[in-house]
């Protein structure tokens, strides 16, 4: 036996005081004002009920007992269909509601109380200009609202030792000093400026510039000398700089080391394009000798730097940077 339920007029949840009509596969638009029960009919009845639906014998009384035997039989019958008509209509209306999305969406179901979600999740577009944090060719910092680019023979690497944001030459070395530790010939990190009440870039990059130099030629992490420890260093420049259209300051050392070519180091202070306008570190490391970056690809970096979504450059993605 089909446990499907036959087409009829059915409470419509979405719209209480609505019946709507089911065609025994699928809720159709015919819809009507709720009513006393009746039995089923088509989306349109015609204004007298067909010949074949009309009830046998004499009308029943009010107290329902007059007419005759078979009248009352009649009675009955239509009565227990009712009856079943209202169960099915409760329970139609119980599965559509508790199918309801919370939006309160009327989904479409059948009345054996199947639900078919009609709303989908779609991807949505990033905004034009904005790079994807997976373009090899750019470091995208969402904290503080830039992106640097990444010069060829970098790497935006998925775990450093340090939680920030960091780019770096591709391949490795032992550290002079130390047959623990890896270093990179090229190293660049961006990061929040925290744990300070400094506001001015100057003045913060001036007093950062000795905790970059110490972190990339003095000391790692767990406080093991690398490179032989910093011997000596020369500042380079101290000068205001524009960055990513904000007023920023740059500091640069020269620094010597106890065992390698030693290296040079940069501490570049501005304020973050959005929210707060908090100031934003972006710490330089390149060794010198050979080896090492050449020293304008700091002033390149640098000047490439862009607020994220700038439509000019694609925040500053699009073109890589040589070395």
């Amino acid at each position: 036996m089909s446990n499907a339920t036959p087409p009829g007029w059915y409470p419509d949840a979405a719209a209480p005081g609505t019946d709507r009509w089911w065609d025994g596969t699928a809720w159709t638009a015919h819809t009507r004002p709720a009513a006393a029960p009746q039995a089923f009919g088509p989306p349109e009845p015609a204004a007298a009920a067909p010949q074949d639906l009309r009830l046998p014998g004499p009308a029943v009384t009010a107290s329902g007992n007059g007419g005759t035997a078979a009248g009352r039989g009649a009675t009955r019958t239509v009565a227990l269909a009712v009856a079943g008509l209202l169960v099915v209509g409760a329970a139609v209306t119980g599965a559509v509601l508790l199918g309801r999305d919370d939006d309160g969406k009327r989904p479409e179901a059948g009345p054996s109380g199947s639900v078919t979600p009609t709303t989908t999740v779609t991807d949505t577009p990033s905004p034009t200009g904005s790079p994807a944090e997976d373009d090899p060719k750019v470091l995208v910092d969402q904290l503080n609202g830039i992106t640097l680019p990444i010069p060829d023979g970098w790497e935006k690497p998925d775990r450093t030792v340090e939680p920030v944001l960091t780019m770096r030459t591709v391949n490795s070395y032992e550290c002079p000093g130390s047959s623990s530790d890896f270093c990179y010939h090229g190293t660049v990190t961006s990061r929040i400026a925290s744990a300070t009440d400094i506001t001015s870039a100057e003045e913060l990059a001036e007093h950062d510039i000795a905790t970059a130099a110490d972190g990339a030629y003095e000391k790692n992490l767990v406080g093991d000398r690398i490179h032989g420890g910093i011997t000596s260093h020369k500042v380079l420049d101290s000068a205001s700089v524009s960055v990513a259209g904000r007023a920023g300051y740059q500091v640069r050392w020269r620094v010597e080391t106890g065992k390698g070519p030693g290296g040079y180091v940069q501490s570049l202070v501005f304020p973050s394009t959005i929210g707060t306008e908090s100031l934003i570190i972006v710490r330089y490391a390149f060794d010198a000798g050979p080896d090492g970056p050449p020293l304008s690809l700091m002033d390149t970096i640098t000047k490439a730097i862009r607020p994220i979504g700038d439509s000019a450059t694609s925040g500053g993605a699009g073109s890589s940077i040589a070395p």
